[in-house]
C-alpha cells in the first residue's frame, strides 16, 4: 500500500496530536464500516494516518478538510500525482465549511482537535442533510459529556444537542501514548448514528436557544430562567402539560423533553 508523509511537526495553535499506533488507526477505520461507493469525509487528516487506509476502500468520494498549509498541499500533490479523481482536498478551517451543501449520504470521520471538537460536532449533526454516520476521536471528557444521561453531573448542552440528533455509541479509549506528541489526557472514539427523521428536532434554532438558556446557569431552576429570558413565550402551565415539576433544572430533562418544551414555548405556525 503506497504511503506518503509530510514533515510531521505538530502545531499547538491547531491542537495537533498525530496518531501513530497502527492498531488504533485500523480500529477506527473498522468502526467507520466504509462500503464501496460511499461518500466519505475526513476532518483534519494531518500526515495521513487514516487517509492512507481510506484511500484504498473504493469510496466514490473522499473529501479531506485540512487547515494546515503543509498537510493540505501534500494531500493535494498526492491526489494529483496518483490521479485520484475521487479525492478532493479542502484547504480550510472545518468550522467554516458549509455542511448544508453536502449532497447525498455521507460518512464523516476524524481525529478532531480538542479545541474545536465540540462546536464542530454541534454543527455537523444538525446541518449535514444526510449524515449516514460519524466516527470521531475526541477528548475522553468531552465524549463522556456527549454520552451522559439526564440527571448526571456531566450532562449538559452538548449532551442534549447531540442526542437530539444522534444515537451515541462508545467505541474505545485511546491512551496518550498512541499519539505524537502525546496529549495530557485520554481520548475516546465515539460513533454517532442519526436518529430517524421523525425524531429529529422540528425547530433547531429555538431548541439551541432554549438549551443554552437552560444550561448557562445550570444550578438555577428552569422556570425562573425561562421567565426572565422569555417573558413573552413563558407560561407556567407548560409544566403540567409536560408532567414536570416546575422547580426542575435543565440537567433533569431528557433531549425529548427539551424538544417538547421547545414546541410549547415556540409553537409552529
Amino acid at each position: 500500500m503506497p504511503q506518503y508523509k509530510a514533515t510531521v511537526v505538530a502545531k499547538k495553535s491547531l491542537g495537533q496530536h498525530f496518531l501513530k499506533n497502527d492498531s488504533v488507526i485500523q480500529r477506527i477505520i473498522n468502526l467507520g464500516n466504509i462500503q464501496e461507493d460511499e461518500q466519505v469525509m475526513e476532518i483534519g487528516p494531518g500526515p495521513g494516518a487514516l487517509t492512507n487506509l481510506l484511500r484504498d476502500l473504493r469510496c466514490s468520494k473522499l473529501w479531506l478538510l485540512e487547515k494546515d498549509d503543509a498537510f493540505a498541499l501534500k494531500h493535494e500533490e498526492y491526489a494529483e500525482t496518483k490521479k485520484l479523481e475521487h479525492m478532493k482536498v479542502f484547504h480550510m478551517d472545518a468550522l467554516t465549511f458549509d455542511w448544508k451543501s453536502l449532497e447525498g449520504e455521507w460518512k464523516i470521520m476524524g481525529n478532531l482537535p480538542y479545541n474545536v471538537a465540540s462546536p464542530l460536532m454541534w454543527d455537523i449533526v444538525s446541518q449535514v442533510p444526510q449524515l449516514k454516520s460519524a466516527v470521531f476521536m475526541i477528548q475522553k471528557e468531552v465524549a463522556q459529556r456527549i454520552r451522559a444521561a439526564e440527571g448526571s453531573k456531566t450532562y449538559g448542552a452538548l449532551s442534549v444537542w447531540i442526542q437530539s440528533y444522534c444515537k451515541v455509541e462508545k467505541g474505545f479509549i485511546v491512551s496518550p501514548t498512541a499519539f505524537s506528541p502525546p496529549p495530557k489526557v485520554d481520548s475516546e472514539v465515539i460513533i454517532l448514528k442519526p436518529l430517524p427523521k421523525e425524531a429529529l428536532p422540528k425547530d433547531p434554532k429555538n431548541l439551541s436557544r432554549l438549551i443554552k438558556i437552560g444550561f448557562q446557569q445550570r444550578r438555577k431552576q428552569l422556570h425562573g430562567l425561562l421567565q426572565k429570558a422569555l417573558p413573552k413565550e413563558y407560561n407556567p402551565n407548560i409544566w403540567d402539560i409536560l408532567e414536570l415539576d416546575m422547580h426542575c433544572r435543565a440537567e433533569t430533562l431528557s433531549p425529548q423533553k427539551f424538544q417538547q418544551l421547545c414546541a410549547l414555548l415556540f409553537p409552529q405556525k
